[in-house]
C-alpha cells in the first residue's frame, strides 16, 4: 500500500504546468534553500552584536520555539488530551493546582479506574512532580496546562545554548541552540502532548552545564586545552562563581529526581565520572556541601509525594501502582509484577501488553544486546537526517577527552536504559544537551563551507515541514505519512474535539457513562479532576445497568450521557437505565 502511494506521487497532477507531488516538494525543499541563503547573511549581521550578551540570546532562543508553535494555532489548535499518560499528568497538575499531592478516595471509584491512576488508598497519579509542577504552572498563570509545556520547552532551547557555552566557543553555542530550537520545537512531539520530556532535558542542561564551569585551577587544563583565550578567561570566571554552579548542579540533579527517578541514577553516574577526573577532595567535598543543600527540596518533596499518595515516605507511587495493577512494567532481570486488584478489561489489556513486551524468559546477553542495537534507530529522534555526517565526524575531533566523556554519557544511559523493557526519547531526555554538543563538535571539525552546507539542509527541512504545517488545510493529510516523525495535532481523527465541544454546548454539569466495545484498543477515555465531585464533566466506566443505577443516582443532578467510542466516530447520545445493550461499531 505504501509503495503504491510513493509511486503514485510520481504521476503528473492535473495543472498547467504538469508537475507531480514530488516536484512540488523539491521546488518547495529549493525555495527553502534560497530563503535560507538569502536570509542567512541578514540574520547574522543583526546576531553578531548579540554576541557576548548571553542574556538576549537566551531570551530570544526561548521565544523563538513558542512563537513558531503559537503561529501554527490556525491549523494545528492546543492539543487535544487522548491517552492514559496525557490524562495522569493532566491530574497531578490540577492536584497540585490545588496544593495537596493527592486527593481522597471516591465512594465510587470503581466507575472511574483507569491507566495510570491509582484508586487506593488515595486518588492520585502515579507520577513524579517534575511534568505536573509545569502543567500546573500553566494553569495557574496562563489559565491553560499546555502553556507549561510551551515554557518548559522554551527554557529547554535556552538552556541548551548556555550549557554548550561551558563547553565552546559562544558562536558555536548559539549554532547548538538555533538546532535545539528546530529540532525541539513546534513540530516535536515533547511540544504537543502533555507527558512531555522539557523538563528531564533542563536537568541534563543544568548538570552537564554546571560540571565544566565547575573546574578549578587544580582540574588538568588539558581537559579543555584546545579551547581558546575566550575559554581561558571563562575558566576563571567559572571557578570565581563555582557556589554558584554547585548550586545548578544540585537543582539540576533534584529536578532530574522529580522529573525520572530511574534516570536520576544514571545522571548522577555521569556526574561522579566527570568530577573524579582531576578535582582535589576539598573542592570535591564543597561541591557535594553546596550541591545537597540545593538537592534537598526535590528530594523533600519526593518523600512529601510518596507519603501523601502511599502512605509510605519511601514507597513511589508507581511502585503502588505496579504492585496493585502489574503496572509500570518490572526490569527486564526481574520477573513479571502480579495484579494484586481486580483489574478493569483495558487494565487488564495494559498489563497483558506490557508482561509481553517484557517478556516471560529470563534476560540473557544476547536478549539484552539485541534490545540494545533495535533501540538506536530511536535515537534519531535528537538529531535531524544531515547531522548525521556531523555525528561521524565528532569521533574524529581533537578534544579526545571530551569525545570519550559524551560517549560515556550516552553509554550510560543507553546501557541503563535497556534494562527497561519500553523504550521512549524522553526516558534518555537528559542527555538532549550532551547529544546536541555531539553535534556541535562533529561540526566543528567540518571546514566552514561543510558546516555551512549542512545547516542549511537542516534548516530547510524544517523550513520546509513548518511551511506545509502552516499552509496544507488539516483535511490534507496524505502528505504528512512521509514526514519522519508527525507529532503535530491535526484534525480530529478520535472524535474526542467533536465530543468535547458537544458537552461544552450542554447546559449544567454532565455525566458520560463510557462503554467500550468487546474489541476495544489502547485509546482511553476514562478522565477526571482532582475532585471528581466538583468537576462539570464526570467520565465514568460502564459496569451495567445495575451498578449505574447507583452511579446515577449518586450524581442525580447532572445531565446523563452514553458515550460509545469504538464507534466510527463515537458517538454520544441521552443515557437510559435499561439501554444495555452496545450497539457494535461498523
Amino acid at each position: 500500500m505504501y509503495l503504491f502511494h510513493i509511486f503514485r506521487s510520481f504521476l503528473p497532477l492535473h495543472n498547467t504546468i504538469g508537475f507531480g507531488a514530488v516536484d512540488f516538494v523539491e521546488l518547495l525543499f529549493a525555495a527553502c534553500l534560497v530563503v535560507l541563503l538569502f536570509a542567512g547573511p541578514v540574520v547574522v549581521r543583526f546576531a553578531c552584536p548579540l554576541l557576548g550578551r548571553p542574556g538576549a540570546i537566551m531570551l530570544g532562543l526561548g521565544a523563538m520555539p513558542i512563537v513558531l508553535r503559537l503561529a501554527l494555532l490556525p491549523r494545528s489548535p492546543v492539543p487535544t488530551p487522548s491517552g492514559a499518560d496525557d490524562f495522569s499528568y493532566l491530574l497531578l497538575a490540577d492536584t497540585l493546582s490545588h496544593f495537596r499531592f493527592s486527593n481522597p478516595t471516591h465512594p465510587l471509584y470503581r466507575f472511574f479506574e483507569t491507566n495510570f491512576v491509582l484508586q487506593q488508598p488515595t486518588y492520585s497519579s502515579i507520577f513524579p512532580l517534575g511534568q505536573g509542577i509545569v502543567l500546573a504552572f500553566g494553569h495557574s498563570v496562563f489559565g491553560l496546562y499546555w502553556a507549561g509545556v510551551l515554557v518548559s520547552i522554551g527554557v529547554l532551547c535556552a538552556l541548551c545554548y548556555w550549557m554548550l557555552r561551558g563547553w565552546t566557543t559562544e558562536r558555536w553555542a548559539v549554532v547548538g541552540g538555533l538546532l535545539a530550537v528546530i529540532q525541539l520545537g513546534p513540530l516535536n512531539q515533547w511540544m504537543n502532548c502533555y507527558w512531555g520530556g522539557a523538563v528531564s532535558g533542563i536537568a541534563g542542561c543544568l548538570v552537564f552545564g554546571a560540571l565544566p564551569r565547575l573546574r578549578s585551577s587544580k582540574l588538568p587544563y588539558r581537559l579543555f586545552k584546545d579551547r581558546r583565550d575566550e575559554s581561558r578567561r571563562g575558566t576563571q570566571e567559572c571557578a570565581r562563581h563555582g557556589g554558584r554552579n554547585a548550586v545548578l548542579l544540585g537543582a539540576g540533579l533534584g529536578l532530574q529526581l522529580l522529573s525520572r527517578p530511574f534516570e536520576f541514577v544514571l545522571l548522577c553516574v555521569c556526574v561522579g565520572c566527570f568530577l573524579s577526573v582531576g578535582v582535589d577532595w576539598h573542592s570535591l567535598r564543597r561541591i557535594f556541601a553546596i550541591g545537597a543543600l540545593s538537592f534537598l527540596p526535590a528530594a523533600g518533596l519526593t518523600a512529601l509525594q510518596n507519603r501523601s499518595v502511599t502512605g509510605s515516605w519511601t514507597t513511589l507511587p508507581y511502585m503502588l501502582s505496579r504492585y496493585q495493577y502489574g503496572v509500570p512494567a518490572t526490569f527486564t532481570f526481574q520477573p513479571n509484577p502480579e495484579p494484586h486488584r481486580e483489574l478493569t478489561p483495558e487494565q487488564m489489556l495494559d498489563y497483558q501488553a506490557q508482561a509481553a513486551i517484557h517478556g516471560s524468559g529470563t534476560e540473557t546477553v544476547s536478549t539484552y544486546l539485541e534490545r540494545l542495537f533495535y533501540r538506536l534507530r530511536y535515537y534519531g529522534f535528537f538529531f535531524l537526517p544531515p547531522l548525521y555526517i556531523a555525528l561521524a565526524l565528532f569521533f574524529f575531533s581533537s578534544r579526545r577527552w571530551l569525545v570519550a566523556y559524551s560517549v560515556l554519557a550516552v553509554l550510560i544511559f543507553g546501557l541503563g536504559t535497556n534494562f527497561y523493557p519500553y523504550f521512549y526519547p524522553h526516558y534518555i531526555a537528559a542527555l538532549t544537551c550532551i547529544l546536541l554538543l555531539i553535534s556541535v563538535m562533529g561540526l566543528e571539525k567540518m571546514s566552514r563551507w561543510a558546516s555551512t552546507t549542512i545547516l542549511l539542509l537542516c534548516g530547510a527541512q524544517f523550513l520546509f515541514w513548518y511551511s506545509v504545517h502552516l499552509i496544507v488545510p488539516p483535511d490534507i493529510t496524505g502528505i504528512f505519512r512521509y514526514e519522519t516523525g508527525d507529532y503535530i495535532n491535526r484534525g480530529d481523527p478520535e472524535g474526542r474535539i467533536a465530543i468535547s465541544k458537544e458537552l461544552a454546548r450542554a447546559h449544567g454539569r454532565q455525566l458520560v457513562v463510557v462503554r467500550y466495545s468487546p474489541a476495544h484498543g489502547f485509546h482511553e477515555w476514562i478522565h477526571n479532576d482532582a475532585s471528581i465531585d466538583n468537576a462539570r464533566v464526570v467520565w465514568a466506566l460502564d459496569l451495567g445497568t445495575a451498578e449505574n443505577r447507583q452511579l446515577v443516582s449518586y450524581f442525580r443532578d447532572r445531565h446523563v450521557w452514553l458515550l460509545t467510542p469504538d464507534s466510527h466516530p463515537p458517538q454520544l447520545r441521552p443515557y437510559k437505565p435499561d439501554d444495555d445493550l452496545f450497539e457494535e461499531a461498523p
